[in-house]
């Protein structure tokens, strides 16, 4: 097995962990913050949009299984990598859409991602593209949101659920 960390923001990141958590191969989906300026992150904190960090999720994946480029298509296809500083209604720095690489390779791989991207989209991609420096974790209510809350939360039927069947439109032969 090969284990290899990507962190990826676009929007709120109980959407992207929701998506990510379904894909065959992807061995854990964490909620957090990264790419701001403060050495430490809070869901208050980062909230105000003055910490600089992004709301994101850290996927560890088996490369074996699933690789880094179809990592890549899926986080093209369920957000957009257009707009600045928002996604839908979620408006703010913290849900700007960023991706933070680990190392030399996934930058390359990254960069010609989002390249091969261009085309899908009339207007130019604005995605951040970052080496990780360092990821926090977000608080435990974050963790698992959407499996904790699908039932009997809006923003999980309106916002997230459309979110889940593109993926399974675009993917569903990725989905475990």
């Amino acid at each position: 097995m090969h284990t290899q960390i990507i962190v990826l923001g676009g929007g709120c990141f109980w959407c992207l962990e929701a998506v990510y958590e379904r894909v065959r191969g992807v061995m854990s989906v964490t909620s957090g913050y990264a790419g701001g300026t403060e050495r430490d992150a809070n869901y208050y904190r980062v909230s105000t949009g003055k910490t600089d960090h992004a709301e994101v999720v850290q996927v560890m994946f088996d490369e074996a299984i699933v690789s880094l480029q179809t990592i890549l298509d899926i986080f093209w296809v369920i957000h957009d990598p257009t707009t600045k500083d928002r996604q839908g209604a979620d408006i703010g720095p913290e849900y700007r859409s960023v991706i933070f690489y680990t190392n030399e390779e996934q930058r390359d791989i990254v960069q010609t991602s989002l390249s091969n991207a261009q085309p899908m989209f009339i207007d130019p991609i604005i995605t951040e593209i970052a080496l990780l420096d360092v990821f926090y974790k977000a608080e435990v209510s974050h963790q698992e949101y959407y499996n904790q809350n699908k039932d009997s939360n809006g923003y999980c039927r309106v916002v997230i659920d459309p979110k889940l069947r593109k993926f399974m439109e675009k993917f569903g032969d990725l989905a475990k």
